[in-house]
């Protein structure tokens, strides 16, 4: 059984395993196309809520300005991610107990894709949230549906109340610039307003962990290293010995992979998405072997076996 799993190819996830299944372990501990991996999960994240930004929104469920009303602060909400789904499944839980909890029945809930719809459809209302854009995937095309599809919710207003964005500490402006675009019609642009209801930080024992991972996969014949946040990659990269520490930029060492050739010859990295990777090539100068086409755990595994099979 050790003479097997020593056989296999490594697979660093450097995420929370999900519970209570993860797609990626399902996927990367499965013998497909000949190949064998072993997926390892390596936590970088770890997440606390803003206590301003949720009294902030704690305030507006409570007193229900949140609403289709025509004296009410918001028309709707933006989630784009999962941690601040959480946060409003937080609040929900502990105002509990008000009949209708927590009123927002008559608003459009604006998803960015299947993960979080998932977890909004979790949280009780009765009638059920109503939550669209699950389809579009990402900021640019959610931006652009709820354009349209916030115009035709509002239709009977010249100006469309604003939106409530719930967001962390880090996330891409897309949506608020494009709602607000001062070329729109007065009719079409729509306010947002972004409340930070969560932070995000790099775990204190992520180097350690990282390290005692490399080193029990060090005598594998090929390992992976499967990034999914800009967060902790400087932690990544020198934990693989390529950044230059004496370099006040922060930069990838010059020759490092010349130097630690047979490290990386063995050990590679795959991106989930191209803002990833372009945060390693810019910040690092780093130019990681694998960028997912499609970021899924099927968009992993197509781009390192594709990469394996010498296909990119």
């Amino acid at each position: 059984m050790a003479s097997n799993r020593h056989q296999k190819v490594p697979v660093l996830l450097l995420k929370t395993k999900s519970m209570p299944t993860d797609t990626y372990e399902e996927l990367f501990s499965a013998s497909l196309d000949g190949f064998d991996f072993e997926p390892i999960f390596v936590p970088v994240l770890q997440h606390r809520f803003d206590h301003g930004g949720m009294r902030q929104v704690d305030a507006l469920l409570r007193g229900r300005r949140i609403s289709n009303k025509l004296d009410a602060a918001y028309g709707g909400l933006v989630f784009t991610s999962q941690r601040a789904v959480e946060a409003l499944s937080k609040l929900v839980e502990d105002g509990k107990g008000d009949e209708g909890w927590p009123h927002l029945q008559d608003v459009p809930i604006y998803s960015v894709g299947p993960a979080t719809t998932r977890a909004l459809k979790a949280i009780p209302q009765t009638p059920p949230l109503q939550i669209f854009g699950e389809h579009t995937g990402n900021g640019d095309a959610l931006a652009q549906f709820i354009l349209d599809h916030y115009g035709e919710w509002y239709r009977d207003r010249s100006t469309k109340p604003p939106l409530l964005f719930m967001t962390g500490e880090q996330r891409r402006d897309i949506i608020p610039k494009t709602l607000t675009d001062e070329n729109l019609p007065d009719d079409r642009r729509i306010g947002v307003t972004e409340v930070v209801v969560y932070g995000t930080g790099v775990m204190e024992s992520f180097a350690d962990d990282f390290a005692r991972v490399l080193e029990e996969t060090a005598g594998r014949r090929s390992r992976w290293v499967v990034v999914f946040s800009p967060t902790g990659c400087d932690s990544m990269l020198k934990g693989l010995g390529v950044l230059d520490d004496g370099n006040e930029t922060a930069k990838v060492a010059k020759g490092s992979r010349g130097e630690e050739g047979e490290k990386r010859r063995t050990t590679y990295v795959a991106t989930i998405g191209p803002t990833t990777r372009n945060h390693l090539t810019r910040t690092f100068d780093y130019v990681p072997e694998v960028c997912a086409e499609h970021p899924s755990p099927e968009g992993v595994w197509e781009g390192i076996t594709a990469f394996a099979k010498g296909l990119v």
